[in-house]
């Protein structure tokens, strides 16, 4: 429980933590930079203290001064990388084109930091950052008529489906591209599977976006639809 407690407190207390030894000049945000860097370059699995330790040229033993584990470097990572949550009150046009915005800010930084669609799942600590990214899309449906739950969950379907489309879990999952020569397989075998041969040939070799555009709108649409029947009836 204490480790718990003092996750919490790196997370969304005081930022800066003055270094015992100013020759070091160690801080939260130099550490977390350090690890990201090493995740950006080799994969979060090449993360660990003593890597980031190396990469700032102290010990090991220097960073547990400021975060006591992995799962608390982890943490201060995630908050680092996400970077500030995004304004939508500046996105004109109201719901629609704010998420919009929003999904594409999130896509581009999980682009940035491919390690990070992986490392935001399950049961962890959060910090400010983190939890501002779902606060400002929970905003932007604040007067659609949707109550709380329904904009959550809302929030949790686009978070979902930028995951399936960014994720390197599913990354190349639709392979049906000129790149992988899938679409010569088919043609050979177009009997035996006539839909996917005739669906791969209509798309005349343009490079599939693994449904992103596609399934942003969808599910827009799908919100459009429930947001529009909550609205009183207009009388003529």
């Amino acid at each position: 429980m204490a480790s718990e407690d003092q996750g919490t407190d790196l997370l969304w207390g005081p930022r800066q933590k003055p270094a015992r030894a100013p020759r070091l000049a160690l801080t939260v945000d130099r550490i977390a930079g350090a690890a990201i860097e090493v995740a950006d370059a080799e994969g979060m699995a090449s993360v660990s203290m003593q890597q980031v330790a190396a990469r700032l040229d102290v010990t090991k033993m220097a960073l547990y001064r400021h975060v006591s584990s992995k799962a608390e470097l982890v943490a201060v990572m995630i908050e680092s990388a996400v970077g500030e949550p995004p304004n939508l009150r500046t996105v004109p046009g109201g719901w629609r084109p704010r998420l919009i915005t929003w999904a594409d800010l999130m896509r581009r930084t999980w682009r940035r930091h491919p390690w990070l669609p992986a490392a935001t799942t399950g049961e962890r600590m959060t910090g400010p950052r983190e939890v501002g990214w779902t606060e400002s899309a929970v905003a932007a449906l604040g007067d659609t008529g949707l109550d709380g739950g329904e904009r959550m969950d809302a929030v949790f379907l686009l978070s979902g489906h930028i995951r399936n489309t960014e994720s390197a879990a599913t990354a190349g999952t639709q392979p049906w591209t000129a790149e992988k020569q899938l679409r010569d397989i088919l043609r050979d075998h177009r009997e035996r599977f006539p839909a996917l041969h005739e669906a791969t040939m209509s798309t005349a070799g343009t490079v599939r976006d693994n449904g992103w555009e596609f399934g942003l709108n969808r599910i827009l649409d799908g919100l459009e639809v429930l947001i529009e029947g909550r609205r009183p009836e207009r009388t003529s």
